[in-house]
């Protein structure tokens, strides 16, 4: 089985993510945009990861790969093809399936709850009633066409989506361990300014180690969940 990801800065990889996939069976690789690195044949995936990055998706005019990665994401989901979209990555299945993306009132930046949406399709993922993720993002989307709210907060309302079976957009960040909590606040510390919804360097970086572990086990549900469907 072959996985492939799509990244957007050196600093925002797959996390925990590389070791469940690795741990499934799956064979990993990537295009890593920032590189200007080619889009491989659909047909040779059996699973996409769009990754997250500062960038927004309606940026194309600076990062013109912007354009054939939503046409590729389009492509995907069409095809039946397993996907996750992770922060900048959720905002580009929206955008790619006919949503729009435009500024959330505030930033979510730091550790801030989410809550279960409950839908009204018993096949779809289900949250717990409340958890602490990691957020780091300004911008949020409207539902596409199809798209079903799976989680919120007060700070955003589209915090999950997922379209059919196999296809989920993740506003959080699940995937985050302490290395790369470390990695995003030193290359985006400019943002750390004072918010109702964004934390100090220190309370970010603080949290225990059971913080990581808790995020990352739901990460692995969710794609235990979509991929084996």
């Amino acid at each position: 089985m072959q996985a492939h990801y799509f990244q957007h800065v050196p600093f925002e990889g797959l996390g925990s993510i590389e070791p469940w996939l690795r741990n499934a069976g799956y064979t990993i690789s990537c295009t890593r945009f920032y590189n200007f690195e080619n889009l491989p044949p659909i047909e040779d995936i059996d699973l996409l990861v769009v990754m997250g990055g500062p960038m927004s998706v309606n940026d194309e005019s600076e990062h013109p790969w912007l354009v054939g990665e939503k046409e590729f994401i389009k492509s995907a989901v069409t095809a039946g093809k397993p996907v996750l979209g992770i922060c900048l990555g959720a905002q580009l299945i929206a955008a790619a399936m006919g949503g729009k993306v435009f500024p959330n009132p505030v930033k979510e930046i730091g550790w801030f709850p989410v809550k279960a949406v409950k839908s009204e399709n018993a096949l779809s993922f289900q949250f717990p009633k409340q958890t602490e993720v990691f957020h780091w993002h300004g911008e949020t989307f409207s539902l596409p066409e199809g798209a079903v709210r799976i989680a919120e907060s007060k700070g955003c309302e589209n915090q999950a989506f997922q379209i059919g079976s196999k296809v989920i957009g993740l506003q959080f960040h699940l995937e985050t361990t302490p290395s790369s909590a470390k990695a995003i606040v030193e290359n985006c510390q400019d943002e750390l300014v004072e918010g109702e919804y964004i934390q100090t360097r220190e309370e970010i970086l603080s949290v225990p180690v059971e913080r990581y572990s808790s995020i990352n086990g739901l990460m692995g549900k969710v794609l235990e969940y979509f991929i084996k469907r």
